[in-house]
């Protein structure tokens, strides 16, 4: 197994990571963003108010594309485990 090969599994694995955890990541910023611009409209500053609707929006973006994700984890993995006596050998 060579340098290039490490690095280059290494760039997919992490290029796979903020593809899986964007969508979630987003979801989560957009919710906490419009629950900031009521507050700071309404002058309520409890700061606890951003945490359920942001607990919502990642669970309803987990239930929205978890399929996908999971099948482009598996996707990768799948082709991992097969390209495996190439890196060994």
């Amino acid at each position: 197994m060579t340098i290039e090969t490490i690095v280059g599994i290494s760039r997919q694995t992490v290029e796979l990571v903020l593809v899986l955890a964007g969508p979630v990541l987003l979801a989560g910023l957009v919710v906490g963003l419009a629950v900031a611009l009521v507050q700071a409209a309404t002058q309520i500053n409890e700061m606890t108010l951003t945490l359920i609707p942001k607990m919502l929006a990642v669970v309803v973006s987990l239930a929205i594309f978890g399929p996908w994700m999971l099948q482009k984890l598996v996707s990768f993995t799948t082709v991992l485990i097969q390209e495996l006596p190439s890196y060994v050998g």
